[in-house]
């Protein structure tokens, strides 16, 4: 299982200052060292946290692969064409919204949408898209041409009830039916991730706010170390 750590809010706590410290660059190469698989990072319409200057430097100094979270903005599409991550997830965006609250609709065609895909995989990025883990959006990213989905993991996490999980797995099954990679993450804490990461077939954890959590007690490396542990070995 590879475990792709999210250092959002180690930003959303600089940003709270507009300062300098605590820089999600430091956090990002303590999470490697900690035994993170990847490097997860959003950068929003409204830079609430991650910036773009912070993306330039992941870019740069991220040793294991860096997964950039974005919406279909065509500077931010821009900007990940430049710097070519390993990995682009599209996302649904509300500027309202403290959180992603779900995945990407994709019940209407969404030309936008289709258009940043094809942006980003010219540029040789491998896309993901962030769906809720449901037959038709499955099917709909598969239509897009994609290698990968994300299924939101937020019904299991706020509710932690036996059909969500079940679901999970069910969505799992039919993504890789259809050829898609299928990773996974939403609200994955210390306390619930490990049936999810026992469902056979999920690649990819993503996992941000609970550890970036626990590492202001125990710092991020070792925050790293025990989430390493719960989700197991990399594969």
């Amino acid at each position: 299982m590879r475990l792709y750590v999210n250092i959002d809010h180690v930003a959303t706590v600089r940003q709270a200052r507009r300062t300098d410290e605590p820089d999600p660059v430091t956090a990002a190469a303590l999470a490697e060292a900690g035994g993170a698989d990847g490097i997860t990072a959003h950068l929003r319409e409204d830079r609430r946290h991650i910036q773009d200057t912070d993306v330039e430097r992941l870019a740069s100094s991220v040793r294991t692969v860096l997964n950039l979270e974005l919406a279909t903005s065509p500077d931010i599409v821009a900007l990940a064409r430049r710097l070519r991550p390993f990995q682009a997830t599209l996302v649904p965006e509300r500027r309202e919204e403290i959180t992603t609250e779900g995945g990407l609709d994709l019940s209407t065609p969404h030309p936008k949408l289709r258009e940043a895909i094809v942006a980003l995989q010219e540029a040789g990025i491998r896309v993901s898209l962030f769906i809720d883990p449901e037959p038709h959006a499955i099917e709909a990213a598969a239509a897009l041409g994609v290698p990968a989905v994300e299924l939101h993991t937020g019904r299991y996490s706020h509710g932690g009830d036996p059909a969500s999980l079940a679901g999970l797995a069910a969505a799992t099954l039919h993504a890789k039916s259809l050829g898609l990679a299928v990773h996974a993450g939403h609200g994955l804490t210390y306390r619930n991730v490990t049936p999810v990461a026992a469902i056979a077939g999920i690649e990819e954890l993503n996992i941000g706010h609970s550890i970036v959590s626990r590492a202001l007690t125990v710092g991020m490396q070792a925050a790293v170390e025990e989430m390493r542990l719960l989700v197991g070995p990399s594969r």
